[in-house]
């Protein structure tokens, strides 16, 4: 009877280590990371990408941010041209914002003016203004992936981009990866 007990009570320990080893692969297998996929190209959504983004490399966690599709507007640099585009690349460059200053906003732009108006509340509030904060983020080390597929969908080249100091093209398959390996995982 004794050893009956001392069997099952081996059993449950080896069934108890064997949890207790997965527990420590799974905590494990995540980083301290945040993999944002930033689709939108509204100004209110790239905001929160941004303000999101700089609260969490303030506080230690690696962020790796994957602009694509309307959002790459956000990263052309209005002072910059590039030579040698077609007709359709030429046309999409000119109804699509030329960067993060031309950003509309999702709800009550109101032909430019919300902008405009968020603008003031940001500066008079003492909120950073876009700028301010892609150049914050910079310097806390936030890398910004650029989608190439939305770059040649929409006809934009890497000399119009701006200089940011982590900046990488990549496709999605590289978002995926990052976000695989991160703790939080944010779809904007």
């Amino acid at each position: 009877m004794e050893t009956n007990k001392n069997i099952e009570i081996a059993d449950l320990q080896a069934q108890i280590d064997e949890l207790k080893s997965k527990i420590s692969t799974l905590e494990n297998s995540r980083k301290d990371q945040l993999s944002m996929a930033i689709v939108s190209g509204d100004m209110d959504k790239i905001l929160a990408a941004m303000v999101i983004s700089i609260a969490a490399a303030a506080m230690d966690t690696e962020v790796k941010l994957f602009f694509s599709f309307w959002s790459v507007s956000a990263l052309r640099d209005r002072k910059k041209k590039a030579p040698g585009k077609d007709i359709i690349s030429k046309m999409f460059g000119m109804m699509l914002p030329k960067g993060k200053e031309k950003l509309a906003l999702s709800n009550m732009n109101m032909c430019g003016i919300g902008p405009k108006m968020i603008n003031h509340l940001m500066k008079k509030q003492g909120v950073m203004s876009l700028d301010q904060m892609f150049k914050e983020a910079g310097e806390l080390g936030i890398e910004i992936t650029v989608c190439e597929m939305s770059m040649n969908l929409m006809g934009f080249k890497k000399e119009e981009i701006i200089d940011y100091p982590n900046l990488r093209y990549a496709g999605a398959g590289t978002f995926v990866a990052d976000a695989g390996e991160s703790s939080i995982q944010l779809f904007i």
